[in-house]
């Protein structure tokens, strides 16, 4: 059956924007969505909220207790497969087969290994079982999930404002503000949710950043110095504890610098931890030298974002560029979310700040492949939400 036109797809939809609603609040969960359907329209719904709160298939079994809805006369969506194991709350498989439910439609597999199999489960037990329902949105949904199964790294989004001719600075380094003010409170709440905003050593040297949540809207609350996130800076050239950086003078003990072995075991670096800073080298390897540039040093970043959820409990990492950074991160698949703001602002100077750096492509086939995964208003801008590409999920649509 096609992709678009699967009967229950836009009702798994509705439960993937059910769970997105507790985006970041689960870790280390996933965000899951859950409907009982009745002659095609949801009639319960529910969310898993946190660890240690009920899973979406016992809320939507608890609404439809609520409501008087009798599950054997429904259908059941769930963005992401029933556990069958015991944890923290008894498995969901056992929990819809008492209650009758029939017919159940599952958006993807889970990935963890100790709760996965549910579905060949409920199938044994006498229910009609289909998987892949919107796939492709279900996967996004638990993209942070799957990468903290399958790898050692934490999350990250990459975040990026620029104009619509693909600048994120005038030649001068000039940047505030390209972005509209409903996109920059949209990234302090990002911040909010996140364990640690990540740049290179332009942005720090030229926005000398302070990298907290500042939530200056008098509807939202402030977060306190509890709630901020690490403040991480790539960078090969160190500055002096002298200098006048607010990260090194107001957030000293919650900044991490990632720099070349070298760097890291010379005088500034001591001078820099005598801060509180935590000064870490990683491997690196000479960069490329564009447009007659001097020849710059690459880190390993991986190393470090995988350092960072080892020795910090990182799981989310925002990164806010610059260029040849958040390259660096969608070049090597890093950056699992690109949220990219972009103002109806033109320079129209070829010398400005481009938004990304650092590749020499002969051919457009070389290209970066990404897809959009949503659109959105914020003022006069623009956000697009990228993911890297894959192929089309249409074909694995409605797997029985």
């Amino acid at each position: 059956m096609p992709h678009a036109d699967h009967p229950y797809r836009k009702l798994m939809l509705q439960a993937v924007e059910l769970a997105l609603e507790y985006k970041f609040l689960t870790r280390p969960n996933p965000c899951v969505g859950a409907l009982l359907v009745k002659d095609g329209i949801a009639a319960a719904h529910g969310v898993h909220k946190g660890a240690g709160f009920p899973h979406a298939e016992i809320e939507v079994l608890e609404d439809a207790a609520r409501k008087g809805v009798n599950p054997v006369e429904c259908t059941m969506l769930v963005t992401m497969e029933p556990c069958r194991h015991q944890g923290r709350t008894p498995p969901c498989t056992e929990a819809i087969a008492a209650a009758g439910v029939k017919k159940l439609m599952v958006g993807t597999l889970d990935p963890n290994p100790e709760a996965s199999g549910g579905a060949e489960i409920l199938r044994s037990r006498g229910l009609s079982v289909e998987v892949g329902v919107a796939e492709q949105e279900c996967l996004d949904l638990i993209d942070d999930f799957i990468t903290w199964q399958t790898t050692d790294l934490p999350y990250v989004l990459l975040k990026l404002a620029g104009t619509l001719d693909g600048r994120i600075a005038a030649r001068t380094g000039h940047s505030q503000w390209i972005s509209s003010r409903a996109s920059r409170i949209a990234t302090h709440q990002l911040r909010r949710r996140v364990q640690a905003v990540l740049i290179g050593g332009n942005t720090f040297y030229r926005d000398n950043p302070k990298l907290t949540c500042r939530l200056d809207d008098p509807d939202l609350p402030e977060a306190g110095e509890e709630e901020q996130p690490l403040a991480v800076v790539a960078t090969s050239r160190l500055p002096d504890t002298g200098q006048n950086m607010h990260l090194l003078r107001h957030r000293a003990e919650k900044t991490i610098v990632w720099t070349t072995a070298a760097a890291a075991a010379g005088p500034k670096a001591e001078a820099l931890r005598r801060l509180g800073v935590r000064v870490i080298g990683l491997p690196s390897k000479a960069g490329p030298a564009l447009r007659g540039r001097s020849v710059r040093a690459e880190l390993d970043v991986r190393e470090g974002l995988a350092g960072l959820r080892r020795d910090m409990d990182c799981g989310y990492v925002l990164c806010e560029g610059g260029g040849c950074l958040g390259l660096a991160l969608l070049d090597k698949g890093l950056a699992r979310e690109f949220l990219l703001h972009l103002a109806p602002k033109i320079l129209g100077d070829g010398e400005a700040v481009p938004l990304f750096d650092g590749r020499a492509p002969m051919h457009i086939d070389q290209a970066l492949q990404l897809r959009i995964t949503d659109t959105a208003r914020f003022g006069n801008d623009v956000m697009l939400a990228l993911r890297p590409a894959v192929q089309d999920a249409a074909e694995g649509e409605g797997r029985n």
